[in-house]
């Protein structure tokens, strides 16, 4: 199966006391670099949710958030420190005093003074959290997968229309090498004519001649290569098993078939042919462009 490496999948769950977001974001990358952006209270977790979301990706640099918030508060005290309040309480009325200002003091006022209330929070069950932590990544995972899927889809789509326009200058290539070697033949008997005038042609000599720019300029067995090369890309982007990191290997099938239509290229003289074989080597580098995208 084609897959993109760019991707994108978000998902939120809540279990009544927390609420937890996961995002997931990819682009191309070489290799797989996988950052993670965690709360601290995920840090326990990190290897284990480093091997669930690997279960989704090969390769890329992807960037995944996780967020958590609390929504309970029903495990939620609040602490009142009298002692405080009283040393607050009586600086102010001594303030107040030798600085002739009005001393009244709030129980509002009171509260927004630091230490004078304390909020506490009950520890959460931490396999409650992971569970619900490994549900929220597995849905935001399947969600990125589908979007790579999707965009793998396209992407094979492309490719394969690319192919067909290069298995139809590799056909026009094909087909009228035979028929550079019989011009230049005709080419060359007409200037030995001309030279000679009506001195005999020694056959045999033309006939090396013509056989010397034969092998020179004989492409069958690139043909052969790059024909090669064009049937194992087709039938790669066929399969259809998941996870099977095709990128790396079409890139490599890639550089092969551009040697190939370098060596066509040196080897000909004849225009039609040198025009084929650079439109063919500008599909091979579109093909080469696309693959990058690829998992």
């Amino acid at each position: 199966m084609v897959t993109s490496m760019t991707g994108y999948g978000r998902a939120e769950r809540s279990d009544g006391k927390c609420r937890i977001t996961v995002e997931i974001k990819s682009v191309n990358n070489r290799y797989l670099d996988l950052n993670l952006r965690m709360p601290k209270l995920c840090n326990p977790y990190e290897a284990e949710i480093r091997a669930l979301l690997k279960r989704y990706m090969q390769r890329g640099k992807v960037d995944v958030s996780i967020t958590y918030e609390r929504i309970s508060s029903a495990d939620l005290s609040i602490l009142f420190h009298k002692e405080v309040a009283e040393e607050y309480r009586k600086a102010i009325l001594v303030m107040a005093r030798e600085m002739n200002l009005p001393g009244e003091v709030s129980a509002y006022q009171l509260i927004q003074l630091p230490e004078v209330v304390e909020q506490t929070e009950k520890q959460l069950d931490g396999q409650e959290v992971l569970s619900l932590l490994k549900s929220t990544l597995n849905e935001a995972g399947d969600a990125f997968q589908k979007t790579r899927m999707q965009e793998g889809a396209f992407l094979k789509r492309d490719l394969l229309d690319k192919l067909n326009e290069m298995e139809e200058n590799l056909s026009f290539i094909a087909a009228h090498s035979p028929q550079v070697v019989s011009e230049y033949e005709n080419r060359l008997k007409e200037r030995i004519h001309a030279l000679m005038e009506d001195k005999q042609i020694d056959e045999n000599r033309l006939l090396m001649e013509v056989a010397i720019f034969a092998d020179k300029s004989c492409v069958d067995e690139e043909l052969v290569r790059l024909k090669s090369h064009m049937q194992t890309l087709r039938k790669t982007l066929e399969k259809t098993e998941s996870g099977n990191g095709i990128g790396k290997k079409m890139d490599f099938i890639v550089q092969e078939m551009n040697r190939e239509a370098n060596t066509i290229l040196s080897k000909t003289s004849d225009i039609a042919i040198s025009e084929r074989t650079v439109e063919l080597k500008s599909e091979i580098e579109k093909v080469r462009e696309q693959i990058q995208n690829l998992e």
